[in-house]
């Protein structure tokens, strides 16, 4: 079957969704990033809908759909469990010559919902003809192809985004940063990048980005937080969008705090893009959670870079005390002298401990032992160190 593809433009135009199940609860987030009015008529629906519904971001009358519900709308969505309903609410859409979707029965709808995907700007709907399952794969095989660079989509008319953005790109698989984090990166000038983000990510940037190596390595040579600050300021102002780079998030042990600071004290428009941080992730990446319903129902992410003594802002002996998990980031050089705190707190020194090294790539190393031997226990950089039952209950993936 033929149709006619075209892109409605909805914002601030009424649109009636009649039905409250399932497949409203996946058309309506997509009306609503088109800024569309919507108008809910359902004596149920789901969780989705009525938090939106509760938030004021529609409107729902908690009745069966009676004629006339649609009369202000530029388009209906008839996504009832009756297919009678769907009928008639079609039915009374096309007499008043407003476009309606029926979501039972798309040879009998006079509009499709199209396979949709978006990314860096660019919109791919897909019609398979009345297949959804085949319009499905083509727009992920597309979308795909967009993320990865595969399809190449310059831009023309569009200007780029402007000032600074600060990207976590995630615990080490290029893979794990998120789409509106390559999004950013695909459009910079000027990328200032730090030696845990994942490398594979500049591979795919044009050569006439300019490509800033922050140099921050553990325990080594270093670029100081002020220079990777003036970079980024002096490169913004210069005119071009700077992307700073980073492995984790930003904003947890990454200075993240700083570099937002020094954009607005400058007047550098930012935008911040939180990435999977690897105390999280790189635990999960090796079968452990850092929580489990029955186990444990607390953790903490503490920095090791800064052993236990005066100088240290994390009260050890209250984490030895405790029985929450506890995630250390930056700990390789001073796990022993930490491990010996712990036990001194309080913490059993059989306490089970996992060393997770480059965490969530083809590198990923996993290393046990109990929490007295953590000082003897080979560890390398980049390492996340989980201490607690969960590091005991570790699945093998």
């Amino acid at each position: 079957m033929s149709v006619y593809e075209i892109g409605l433009r909805l914002h601030g135009k009424s649109v009636l969704v009649v039905g409250g199940g399932s497949i409203a609860g996946r058309r309506v987030p997509r009306l609503l990033a088109a800024g569309a009015r919507v108008l809910l008529v359902a004596p149920e629906a789901t969780t989705t809908l009525s938090d939106y519904a509760a938030a004021g971001d529609i409107q729902w009358e908690r009745r069966e759909w009676r004629p006339g519900d649609g009369d202000d709308a530029w388009f209906v969505l008839a996504a009832t469990d009756a297919p009678e309903v769907n009928a008639a609410v079609a039915a009374e859409a096309e007499a008043h010559r407003t476009w309606c979707v029926r979501a039972d029965d798309a040879e009998a709808s006079d509009a499709w919902t199209l396979a949709h995907a978006a990314f860096d700007g660019v919109s791919v709907a897909v019609s398979a003809s009345g297949d959804p399952r085949r319009a499905a794969a083509v727009r992920d095989s597309i979308a795909a192809a967009l993320r990865t660079g595969e399809i190449d989509a310059p831009r023309n008319r569009t200007t780029r985004p402007a000032g600074v953005a600060l990207v976590g790109a995630g615990p080490g698989d290029a893979d794990l940063i998120t789409l509106r984090g390559l999004e950013l990166l695909r459009q910079a000038e000027v990328v200032v990048s730090d030696r845990l983000a994942p490398q594979e990510l500049l591979d795919m940037l044009g050569e006439d980005v300019e490509i800033v190596d922050a140099a921050k390595l553990p325990y080594g040579r270093h670029t100081t937080q002020e220079q990777i600050n003036a970079v980024m300021v002096e490169r913004a102002l210069e005119g071009k969008f700077v992307v700073r780079l980073k492995g984790g998030d930003g904003f947890v042990f990454g200075r993240g705090a700083e570099e937002l600071d020094a954009c607005v004290e400058a007047g550098v428009p930012v935008e911040v893009v939180p990435g999977l941080s690897s105390s999280i992730a790189g635990p999960a990446a090796a079968g452990i959670p850092v929580t489990e319903r029955g186990v444990v129902h607390d953790f903490t992410v503490a920095t090791g870079h800064v052993p236990p003594g005066p100088q240290s802002k994390v009260n050890w002996a209250a984490l030895g005390a405790g029985h929450g998990t506890i995630v250390l980031l930056m700990a390789v050089k001073n796990r022993a002298a930490i491990a010996e705190a712990l036990i001194a707190g309080g913490r059993a020194p059989e306490t089970a401990v996992r060393i997770v090294e480059n965490a969530t790539t083809k590198n990923q190393t996993v290393r046990q032992c109990a929490l007295s031997e953590l000082g003897t226990t080979e560890a390398h950089h980049p390492s996340v160190i989980v201490i607690g039952d969960v590091a005991g209950r570790a699945r093998e993936l």
